[in-house]
């Protein structure tokens, strides 16, 4: 067979020299760097790797590099979505990671969050279908299915006038495990024996409280009933609630102090919450009387209140009750009513459950991540004129500085300018800002700084109510809003809140940085990023919030709300405001959330 001439260069495949694969991996890399900056495959490979990053827990590293990306504002996409099971999700309250804790004392149902580095940088999405809720007063008696599709409570429940399931609504008949005919009723019956009417009562707890119809009923009284919950079985009793429109949060009364100062309320309810309030040398009855107001009213409705087989239980919760020198007002088939007395404690020298006075180095007041104690508080640790019959009734308490401003040095006067300030700083939110504020769009609010309530208060004739924040790194005046017949909680911000997602129509903030500082130094606990991601995940769909600082956190702020995927209105307020004995530009920025589909209003 012939051969097939060939030239030399043909037959001798050439060698490539070092310089060959030099000048080819620099053309290679051209060649990428054109495809990845001019072509739609850079967002797609950039899209991705952002997308590893957001939701990768394993090296913190990638986080805090993400979390730098976009504070500096070189993070010019959206944060992505939280996957699509996340739609209920609370942090610190995840079934999944407090079932390996201890079940003593309900340890394992208390706050229990995830290291920063550990939270997943992702936006909690709505379930699907979800649709912008009932408005108040409406929502009282319904809300939409879709925005919380779950049957459990129904089923269970709907024979006791819980809720029920309706079209395409949840509705509320008004009733509970112990009133299933209503609260109303119910309410009418305790009305015969404490004084429901007349502004004397203003704050209420109401414990394990269901979907809080007890508290919504109270409201048509002029009653501001703070209602909770653990996150249990039931899900979403909370969320309901939040749903409704009702004051609520998720807690749990297990090994730490409830997060409320010493007084705070003028009655407390349990209507069948099951806490074993003899338990623990009753740590739990102590932690109560903690909470209730000197002249006070306790109502515990259920066991152990003449219940069969817990003869045991109601003697001992008697004892406890006598032990404290509770007043008894009256046994009404399974309902008990105490009133607190007004005065120094008088423990006597030995009881049963060991009971003895707190002494003079126990704040009570102070109950963040605080462990229960078994001392009593006397009326005489917390200074002021506090007990019922001494403060002004509702709504004149709303305006008088109670004498517990005086924990801050010039308290009153403090007291008095805050008034004044937020009085004129709400009149230009909405006669300027277009906020809704004032109309049914704006029901559930939070105020994440409130120092003395001044903005709550200013919102006190709409139809509104108000979640006010006191940072625990703050000074403590939480009593003073209590003691103005508002509600509110203590919390650290450099955590996620007890609460749901899409849970709140507007959030309201000024000082935003110095809600991450550390005490006394300039430095930060936690970083801006992760708390607009918290303040994303408590926002419902088509929420506002409104920031207040300094031009220079402002714009920092506005770097991240492109990330957050909150719509900018460049709104600048410029006025001459006091704080801290120095005049200063506060510029105020509104931001809009729309439901994962952002636009930018000219």
């Amino acid at each position: 067979m012939g051969h097939l001439n060939l030239p030399a260069s043909k037959r001798n495949p050439r060698q490539w020299t070092l310089l060959d694969i030099v000048s080819a991996a620099f053309f290679g890399l051209v060649l990428l760097f054109f495809l990845l900056v001019f072509t739609p495959l850079g967002d797609s490979m950039a899209a991705s790797g952002r997308q590893a990053l957001l939701l990768s827990t394993s090296d913190p590293r990638q986080r805090h590099r993400l979390v730098l990306l976009v504070e500096q504002g070189h993070h010019h996409k959206p944060i992505e979505a939280c996957p699509a099971n996340s739609v209920d999700h609370m942090p610190c309250e995840d079934p999944r990671r407090n079932s390996q804790l201890s079940r003593e004392m309900n340890w394992y149902r208390e706050r229990h969050c995830p290291l920063p580095d550990e939270m997943p940088l992702c936006l909690i999405p709505p379930p699907p279908g979800y649709k912008i809720p009932v408005q108040w007063p409406e929502s009282l008696h319904k809300i939409w299915h879709s925005n919380m599709p779950h049957n459990k409570i129904a089923d269970r429940k709907g024979h006791q006038g819980w809720m029920k399931e309706q079209g395409p609504y949840f509705i509320f008949p008004g009733g509970g495990t112990m009133f299933p005919d209503g609260a109303a009723p119910y309410i009418e019956k305790l009305g015969q024996y404490i004084p429901i009417t007349g502004g004397t009562l203003r704050t209420a707890l109401d414990m394990g409280c269901g979907v809080a119809s007890f508290g919504g009923s109270l409201l048509s009284e002029g009653i501001l009933t703070l209602s909770f919950a653990p996150r249990d079985s039931h899900k979403a009793q909370i969320q309901f609630a939040l749903e409704r429109g009702i004051p609520a949060c998720v807690l749990m009364l297990g090994t730490r102090r409830l997060p409320f100062p010493a007084f705070a309320f003028d009655l407390i309810h349990c209507s069948r919450c099951l806490i074993p309030f003899t338990a623990y040398n009753a740590t739990y009855f102590v932690e109560v009387d903690r909470l209730l107001r000197p002249g006070g009213y306790l109502v515990i409705s259920g066991p152990p209140v003449q219940w069969p087989k817990q003869d045991k239980e109601w003697a001992g919760l008697q004892s406890v009750a006598r032990a404290l020198c509770y007043e008894l007002i009256a046994v009404d088939g399974n309902t008990v009513i105490w009133k607190k007395v007004d005065g120094v404690s008088c423990l006597p020298n030995q009881n049963e459950f060991g009971l003895e006075s707190c002494d003079e180095s126990n704040d009570p007041s102070n109950a963040w991540y605080f462990k229960l104690r078994r001392c009593v508080t006397p009326t005489s640790s917390v200074k002021g004129e506090f007990p019922l019959g001494m403060i002004p009734k509702w709504p004149d308490r709303l305006t008088k500085a109670p004498s517990g401003a005086l924990v801050m040095k010039n308290g009153i006067d403090l007291f008095q300018a805050d008034t004044r300030r937020w009085t004129r700083r709400v009149a230009y939110y909405k006669n300027t800002l277009n906020l809704k504020l004032g109309t049914p769009a704006v029901r559930n609010v939070m105020d994440m700084n409130a120092f003395f309530g001044g903005f709550a208060a200013a919102l006190a004739s709409d139809p509104a109510w108000v979640m006010n924040v006191v940072p625990a790194r703050k000074p403590l005046t939480l009593g003073v809003i209590y003691d103005r017949g508002l509600i509110g909680v203590y919390h650290d911000w450099c955590e996620p809140f007890s609460t749901y997602p899409r849970t709140y129509d507007f959030i309201h903030v000024a000082g935003i940085e110095s809600l991450i500082k550390r005490p006394g130094s300039s430095k930060s606990s936690c970083n801006l990023v992760d708390l607009m991601v918290e303040m994303d995940r408590m926002l419902r769909p088509e929420g506002k919030v409104v920031i207040r600082y300094s031009p220079e956190v402002i714009d920092k702020v506005a770097r991240i709300t492109q990330a957050v995927r909150f719509v900018l209105y460049n709104i600048g307020l410029h006025e001459k405001t006091l704080v801290e004995a120095s005049v200063a530009d506060i510029n105020v920025r509104l931001r809009l959330r729309l439901s994962y589909h952002f636009t930018i209003d000219n």
